[in-house]
């Protein structure tokens, strides 16, 4: 893996501070010193804010595109994940396993800030950690975080708050639903992880997911951009090792193992009074997922895509 992953996100949005309204983000520095960044918030975003924001939520470890596909009959935009560093990229950073809750105040944390934290088991299982001086985090929030929450983010990351940068989107934005979207990959990985797969064996990863409508409302927000991966998204690991393994697990995998799939994540979600931890953990994965063994050359497929459900959620007429 090259370089601290800090390091990289910093990189990546420091290029970005001075020039911030040609992405429609808008920047604030706060009297402890942390910048805090809105990518969709109170700012309006953009596509190209939405694609810095997957970026920096893999610490720049990953290739986030958009390109067109369709729904059925409809012409669709859909978010495209590469990387060749899966593990890094997903579980080190883009997983939102950071859960910021000070008072009031909620908001699911991801980046590279995670792994200067080092509070997850994820990191201890997998044995990764960081101690780096800057720290870069992803906050999926209705809110904009205030000095008091910032102060208490980048104790628990290890760094002044003058050293932290924290960038923001609601769900319901473009830039939110779009960063979002682009963890297909990201799901996968950790549900094999879950499953007790060696995920080192992954060499690289390519993800699609259509790109969810921007919803008028959180809660519709959160079901569309659900669906999009739990329906709609795609995914190939290219792995290494034995077909037996893969055989094994790879039914587990994709969202239909799930007693919950074929229903809109907008109707489970309520169904359990808005409690993510609620929901069978086995539905948080792609739609699909191929194994392409590159030491024997075979290739497994589990699940498969459900487009009128699709077309529900979406909106789509």
């Amino acid at each position: 893996m090259p370089r601290i992953l800090n390091a990289r996100a910093w990189d990546l949005v420091d290029n970005i501070v001075d020039n911030p309204g040609e992405l429609g983000v808008e920047v604030e520095e706060l009297d402890c010193g942390a910048r805090v960044l809105d990518f969709g918030v109170n700012a309006l975003g953009s596509l190209s804010a939405g694609i810095l924001l997957a970026k920096v939520c893999t610490s720049d470890q990953a290739d986030v595109t958009l390109h067109t596909g369709s729904i059925g009959s409809v012409n669709w935009p859909i978010v495209q994940f590469t990387s060749d560093f899966p593990v890094s990229a997903c579980l080190y950073s883009q997983y939102a396993g950071w859960e910021v809750r000070v008072d009031d105040y909620f908001a699911m944390g991801s980046g590279p800030m995670r792994a200067n934290a080092a509070r997850e088991e994820l990191f201890h299982r997998l044995g990764y950690t960081e101690e780096f001086y800057c720290s870069v985090g992803v906050l999926e929030t209705d809110k904009l975080p205030d000095s008091r929450i910032v102060r208490e983010i980048a104790t628990k990351a290890k760094v002044e708050p003058r050293n932290l940068i924290l960038l923001a989107a609601s769900t319901s934005s473009i830039a939110g639903s779009l960063q979002i979207n682009a963890r297909a990959v990201e799901t996968g990985m950790h549900k094999l992880f879950e499953l007790g797969f060696d995920v080192h064996r992954i060499h690289s990863a390519v993800g699609t997911a259509p790109l969810s409508p921007v919803a008028a409302d959180t809660l519709t927000a959160i079901g569309r951009t659900n669906d999009a991966i739990l329906y709609g998204g795609r995914i190939t690991f290219y792995v290494r090792g034995d077909d037996d393994s893969i055989a094994e697990i790879g039914p587990k995998v994709p969202s239909c193992a799930s007693s919950d799939s074929g229903r809109p994540f907008k109707e489970i979600f309520e169904a359990v009074g808005c409690d993510f931890y609620k929901i069978d953990p086995l539905l948080f994965s792609p739609a699909q997922v191929v194994f392409q063994n590159i030491e024997t050359g075979n290739v497994q497929c589990f699940g498969d895509v459900n487009e009128d459900l699709l077309r529900k959620s979406f909106g789509i007429q």
